[in-house]
């Protein structure tokens, strides 16, 4: 099992761009994808990127590509996800999420690992 621990959520307008960190603790011997998820108000959790093992792949809901990026750093057991041009719809608790096994996936069953969420807020 791994533990994970987001931080670099916050208040911001809209435009401006934010950065999300996941520091994975627990089972690192070994690099596994990671994933970042997001719950809106009202709304079920839903997928936004993906990581490969390595950062070889990635992967990105619709809603996201071009304004968000996903990496990770292996050295420090941390993911990433930075968000520019962020809009009031983006507002969300993001979390991060591990699996273990490996290959990209974009469901939430597919991940086993899950951390306690960062808050992002949008205004306009």
């Amino acid at each position: 099992q791994v533990q994970l621990v987001e931080s670099g959520g916050g208040s911001v307008q809209a435009g401006d761009s934010l950065r999300l960190s996941c520091l994975a603790s627990g089972r690192t011997s070994s690099a596994y994808p990671m994933g970042w998820f997001r719950q809106a108000p009202g709304k079920e959790r839903a997928f936004v990127a993906a990581i490969s093992r390595y950062g070889t792949f990635t992967s990105y809901a619709d809603s996201v590509k071009g304004r968000f990026t996903i990496s990770r750093n292996n050295a420090k057991n941390t993911a990433y996800l930075q968000m520019n041009s962020l809009k009031p719809e983006d507002t969300a608790v993001y979390y991060c999420a591990s699996r273990s096994v490996y290959g990209l996936a974009d469901g939430e069953a597919d991940f086993d690992s899950w951390g306690q969420g960062t808050q992002v807020t949008v205004s306009s």
